[in-house]
């Protein structure tokens, strides 16, 4: 029998067959995803993760730094019946990464736990949510504030920072209020009544008529009382803001407008933004050391101006560090002759810029009557080296900030409340140190 060949058409003599020339016509043949197909696909998240990525690092650092404050609250222990908590190395890792990765909020870090592979690869399979991570954010000030102190003390034990000369200046972070939240003291007044009211006519509905469920009713009156408090909190906030109005000079711009408070997030003041525009915002104090640019103090209140903000900050440097700091740079904004003179007697010398005043404006640089230190501040000020040192806080502060803002998540607050927000810049603040002297802190 004789063999057929393999490819029919190409027997000897037989010329190949050339394709034939495709149609407009006939459909096209494409390649179409099938997504209900099983895929038994093996993943390791550590081979997934590169050797060189952020997160290895991070993690490196965090296991070597002292947690016992996040842990102490912790209630599950031993062999104790009840659930096991998250560790809180995972948690402080986790948000060291969201900064350095410019993510500020909860619901996104929970998103990225369960989609990107860094994220993953530091959860190792721990479940979490976005309530967990964001009462851990904010919920451990105490103890977040000391882990930043144990950062810096273990930069100057390794000699890469020091604070003998601090550079200061405030940048001003959009709160998580709007514009129409700010009211006068009679519409918070009645605000309040109608709040009050909302309250107690839910506490009526539950006993006439329980319907809904006990949690129903426990959500609804969680509400109105959280509402209530709000605006109670604005018109506590609105008597500060009134003794303030009244102690400003009667020609100052702002003599004209009266007092408002926010009633969604009471701590908040409206302040000209650096983009331009006024909002809700608060002002967040750095003091850096210019050497190296790590940051040494955080600080967040709630005033725009920043008169009376130096000294406050070299005594958190000073009882962070226990060194002294000797030379102190800030910029005109925090110029008062008698915290310049208080600086000198504490032993630091000021590098601020002399202001113009009086009427007509000019620039005072020698006046019999100053006291010795303002008198040394202008003398110094007159100086060539004077002048030289100053100019460290612009190529200090203003990249400092510009990335906290651009790549750390600062710049706008998620949480409201002052004590929250001072949480968040502290992690802001940390993870900058995390990542720009990881390497210190591992040797």
């Amino acid at each position: 029998m004789q063999d057929a060949s393999l490819f029919p058409g190409t027997e000897s003599g037989t010329a190949l067959r050339t394709p034939a020339t495709p149609s407009a016509e006939d459909p096209p043949r494409l390649r179409r995803p099938e997504r209900r197909q099983v895929l038994l696909e093996p993943v390791c998240l550590d081979e997934r993760l590169p050797a060189d990525h952020p997160a290895r690092a991070i993690w490196a650092v965090v296991e070597k730094l002292d947690l016992s404050r996040f842990e102490a609250p912790i209630l599950a222990r031993g062999e104790q019946p009840g659930r096991a908590a998250t560790d809180p190395r995972l948690l402080v890792a986790l948000w060291l990464l969201a900064h350095t990765d410019n993510v500020g909020s909860a619901r996104a870090l929970d998103r990225l736990c369960q989609e990107h592979d860094a994220y993953r690869w530091l959860c190792g399979g721990v479940s979490l949510n976005y309530h967990t991570l964001s009462d851990f954010r904010v919920g451990h000030g105490e103890a977040l504030n000391a882990l930043f102190t144990d950062v810096l003390t273990s930069l100057m034990d390794s000699g890469a920072v020091q604070v003998a000369r601090i550079t200061q200046d405030g940048t001003r972070v959009r709160a998580s209020a709007g514009r129409s939240s700010f009211r006068r003291r009679a519409r918070l007044e009645a605000l309040r009544a109608q709040a009050a009211a909302h309250v107690a006519a839910l506490q009526k509905q539950v006993e006439d008529a329980p319907a809904e469920t006990a949690r129903q009713h426990a959500a609804r009156q969680r509400t109105a009382r959280e509402r209530e408090e709000r605006v109670s909190a604005a018109l506590a906030a609105m008597t500060e803001l009134e003794q303030i109005k009244a102690d400003t000079p009667k020609n100052h711009a702002s003599k004209k407008h009266p007092p408002r408070a926010s009633t969604t997030d009471p701590e908040a003041r409206r302040m000209r933004l650096p983009e331009g525009g006024f909002a809700a915002a608060y002002n967040v104090q750095l003091a850096e050391d210019p050497e190296s640019r790590a940051i040494v103090a955080v600080d967040v209140v709630s005033h725009g101006t920043d008169h009376g903000e130096d000294a406050p900050l070299r005594a958190q440097v000073q009882r962070r560090t226990r060194q002294a700091v000797r030379e102190h740079i800030f910029d005109g904004g925090y110029v008062k002759l008698a915290n310049i003179e208080q600086a000198a007697q504490a032993g630091a010398a000021v590098y601020a810029p002399i202001l113009p005043g009086g009427r007509p404006p000019r620039t005072c640089l020698f006046n019999p009557h100053d006291l010795p230190g303002v008198a040394a501040w202008r003398a110094r000020m007159r100086s060539a080296a004077g002048r030289e040192v100053y100019a460290l806080r612009a190529r200090t502060c203003e990249t400092v900030n510009a990335d906290l803002k651009t790549f750390r998540g600062l710049r706008a607050f998620t949480v409201r409340g002052l004590r929250r927000c001072r949480c968040v810049a502290l992690w802001a603040a940390l993870a900058y140190n995390v990542m720009h002297f990881g390497q210190t802190l591992l040797a």
